[in-house]
């Protein structure tokens, strides 16, 4: 396996992996930082897509949060949480499985 590979492998899972540190800026610190530093247009579009991840469960939180007022809002917050922690691991799983290709979160908006 040639070094190029390997590294975008080891930037797309950092990249993906990073929102296990939701509760810090390092979560999103991490793929901005692979973003504007790296040279592989396959790992900043990696970094791009975890940018748009982070920025829609950030909203849908805060959304959620508003709804927690109703009961229904408590059931979307479980729903966000699981979600926020299978699909970065699908998406690791995905990368490091074919690293030529980026990994496309299902159903958010993407804003970058």
């Amino acid at each position: 396996m040639s070094e190029e590979i390997t590294k975008r492998k080891l930037l797309a899972a950092i990249c993906h992996g990073s929102i296990f540190f939701s509760a810090t800026v390092v979560s999103i610190g991490i793929p901005l930082a692979i973003f504007f530093i790296s040279n592989d247009e396959i790992a900043q579009n990696n970094a791009k897509e975890v940018l748009n991840f982070h920025l829609n469960v950030w909203l849908y939180g805060i959304v959620f949060g508003i709804l927690t007022l109703v009961l229904i809002g408590w059931l979307l917050l479980a729903i966000l949480g699981v979600v926020t922690v299978v699909m970065p691991i699908i998406a690791i799983i995905k990368v490091l499985t074919n690293p030529n290709q980026v990994f496309r979160y299902p159903f958010i908006f993407r804003l970058l």
